[in-house]
């Protein structure tokens, strides 16, 4: 029982995550569209929600772990899945580094291209979590 309260709650944060990493870029680019700048608290939690998801995947791993004696075993479509998800949490949480650090120097046009990026790469990540939870 112990098991699936903590796994339960580990999806809990890992799905709260996913409504960050999709959710607020797609936002932030509606509202780039209008009013040509987003609020930056957007960004961060972007950033927020990737590490998050980052956070819950280890925890996934910890779970199963601690209540089997072993990591999920992953291979073929699961295991490039998982390594895709990765990439996308570098790729975006680099993006989110980049622009927290010139954020005060960056023109309106860093504005309006980094959201639709971003919004993408949520997209993919989700689309390999579909992948990984099928196949895994």
């Amino acid at each position: 029982m112990a098991a699936e309260t903590a796994y339960a709650l580990v999806q809990v944060a890992h799905n709260f995550g996913a409504v960050a990493v999709v959710g607020s870029p797609a936002a932030a680019w509606l509202w780039v569209r209008e009013q040509r700048r987003a609020p930056s608290v957007l960004m961060w939690l972007v950033g927020v929600g990737w590490w998050l998801q980052i956070a819950s995947g280890v925890g996934f791993a910890a779970t199963s772990y601690l209540s089997r004696g072993e990591l999920p075993e992953t291979s073929g479509v699961a295991l490039i899945a998982l390594s895709i998800k990765v990439g996308c949490a570098i790729c975006a949480l680099s993006m989110v580094g980049v622009y927290a650090w010139r954020r005060h120097t960056q023109g309106l046009q860093s504005q309006i291209w980094v959201w639709p990026i971003l919004s993408a790469i949520g997209a993919v990540a989700l689309v390999n979590a579909a992948l990984l939870r099928w196949f895994g």
